[in-house]
């Protein structure tokens, strides 16, 4: 419980202290799914639907698929493909931008007792289309995700992510720090509930998380 106490406090401190805040708290509405279809493959499936507001002012709406294969219970690999539209000013009628991203994961997870760690290096391809034309970058990101268990269906966990724009020499584009709660209601459903803050360069976003993630197994028979 005390090295739960000191991770909660570090997520905790590192969002309370950041500086230049935007003054509206946004929210996320989020669907993530993985759907194993053979001993080693999976397809994983995610929805996303964000707001500058609470569930107003529309920002970004994510729709990803991909394919994941399984080296081991730790290791893991995916790839696949998301579409993503952008209202990229707040309040604005007109600065709508798409984008179609190609991107690859390496997923490592490792335990200290209790304590759930998952590892994913993330190598994202984004081809964006604006008023302004077309251009394209490539990304990495690296996302640091602990969890761990407080009651039977209960987790709390937090998490932070690093976004670099590889082709800028400026390479920092944001950070994401959240944490929160996780709820299972059975082997197939979990809810999620969290709070996230996004460190820009030009400031910082406050999200609440709201989640539903399915998982389920087709390679089991049925009674």
């Amino acid at each position: 419980m005390r090295l739960l106490f000191l991770i909660i406090c570090f997520f905790y401190f590192n969002t309370l202290f950041s500086q230049n805040a935007n003054s509206e708290l946004g929210s996320w509405f989020m669907y993530n799914g993985s759907h194993k279809i053979s001993e080693k493959w999976a397809v994983k499936s995610m929805a996303h639907f964000r707001y500058y507001e609470l569930a107003n002012n529309f920002q970004q709406e994510i729709y990803r698929l991909g394919a994941n294969y399984s080296f081991t219970k730790k290791l893991n690999v995916t790839i696949g493909y998301s579409y993503v539209n952008t209202d990229v000013f707040f309040g604005s009628q007109n600065s709508f931008v798409t984008e179609n991203r190609m991107y690859e994961d390496i997923n490592y997870t490792n335990f200290l007792n209790k304590l759930k760690l998952r590892h994913r290096f993330r190598f994202e391809h984004r081809f964006i289309s604006e008023n302004s034309g077309n251009s394209a970058s490539h990304w990495f990101r690296y996302d640091l995700n602990l969890n761990y268990p407080i009651a039977d269906n209960w987790s709390v966990y937090g998490y932070n992510e690093i976004f670099l724009n590889i082709d800028q020499s400026k390479r920092f584009v944001q950070n994401w720090t959240g944490f929160g709660f996780l709820h299972k209601f059975n082997k197939n459903l979990k809810i999620n509930v969290g709070y996230q803050q996004i460190k820009l360069p030009n400031g910082i976003q406050k999200r609440i998380l709201l989640g539903l993630i399915l998982n389920t197994n087709h390679t089991q028979k049925a009674i």
